[in-house]
Order: C-alpha cells, then sequence, then structure tokens
C-alpha cells in the first residue's frame, strides 16, 4: 500500500559500523537500488542513507534484506519522512 499516494516514499538510514569500516559500507550502500546517497558522518553515527521507494514495503524490504545484512553495519535507525520536504526561499 502506498501511504502517500503515488509520491516516492523518503528514509533515512543512521548507521553504526564497525570500526574503520565507514567507507567500505558507504561504497556497498550506493551499489544497492533505492539507496539515493549515501554519506560517512562524524558523530554518534557513522553512516547515513537516503532510501527512496514507491511503498512502505518496500522501504522496508530495503532496510531490513539489504542494508541492515551488510557485513559491518551493526546498527541502525530508519527515519522515514512525512511527505514532502520544505521548499528553499
Amino acid at each position: 500500500m502506498n501511504y502517500w499516494l503515488g509520491k516516492v516514499l523518503k528514509a533515512y538510514v543512521l548507521m553504526n559500523t564497525d570500526l574503520a569500516k565507514e567507507e567500505e559500507v558507504v561504497k556497498a550502500l550506493r551499489e544497492i537500488e533505492g539507496v539515493k546517497e549515501a554519506y560517512a558522518l562524524y558523530g554518534i553515527y557513522d553512516v547515513i542513507a537516503e532510501v527512496e521507494a514507491e511503498t512502505m514495503e518496500k522501504i522496508r524490504e530495503i532496510v531490513l534484506t539489504r542494508i541492515r545484512r551488510l557485513e559491518s553495519v551493526r546498527t541502525t535507525i530508519t527515519l522515514i519522512t512525512m511527505g514532502e520536504g520544505l521548499p528553499k526561499k
């Protein structure tokens, strides 16, 4: 079921990785269909990925069966957006 009536759903996935594996995880994420952007971070989390899909089920599939199964990913937190972003001024 598409909760946003034809709009693409977007989620951000925050990850903790094994020590010094951030770049390896970012490279692997960029190969996953549905992952639009991925970056290494400074701070509490090591990596962030932007995921887009047509349905909540597809977002769930990407996160659970692709991202969380990457060897060096230890924990994830998924933030799903609530529709359109605010326009730039």
